[in-house]
């Protein structure tokens, strides 16, 4: 009795877990290609979600920043209409935050693959990297 009421309860979490609407994972973008868009000049709505300090130590050129802590109070000042490229440290913030634009209706969002360390590791050696 005890057997058949554990496989039902499992059954039941698996079904419910399976059957819930999943936010589209953002799309990755590499800092080559990236580097590459920008030079091609085209209009990207960059958004950078590191903290202050980091900023301070090493910004990324043309960046809006809105910190990862601030992003759902502050949604309204990006356009959810224009590619967004999310960036932060080493990806994995920018991961999070671009999975919650895309929730939010964003439609054409990528995540910076590695952050503003790949970024400097691979185009800009100017961008320290800490």
């Amino acid at each position: 009795m005890k057997q058949s009421l554990a496989k039902i309860l499992l059954f039941l979490a698996v079904v419910f877990l399976v059957d819930q609407p999943r936010a589209e994972a953002a799309e990755t973008i590499s800092p080559k290609k990236l580097a590459q868009m920008l030079q091609e000049g085209e209009q990207l709505q960059l958004l950078d979600v590191r903290e202050l300090s980091e900023i301070q130590r090493a910004g990324f050129p043309g960046a809006r920043h809105i910190p990862m802590g601030q992003l759902e109070a502050r949604i309204a000042e990006l356009n959810p209409d224009q590619t967004t490229v999310v960036i932060c440290h080493y990806g994995n913030r920018s991961s999070v935050a671009a999975e919650q634009l895309k929730k939010k209706g964003f439609k054409n969002v990528m995540n910076l693959k590695g952050g503003i360390d790949a970024y400097s590791r691979e185009v800009d050696p100017g961008i320290p990297r800490y």
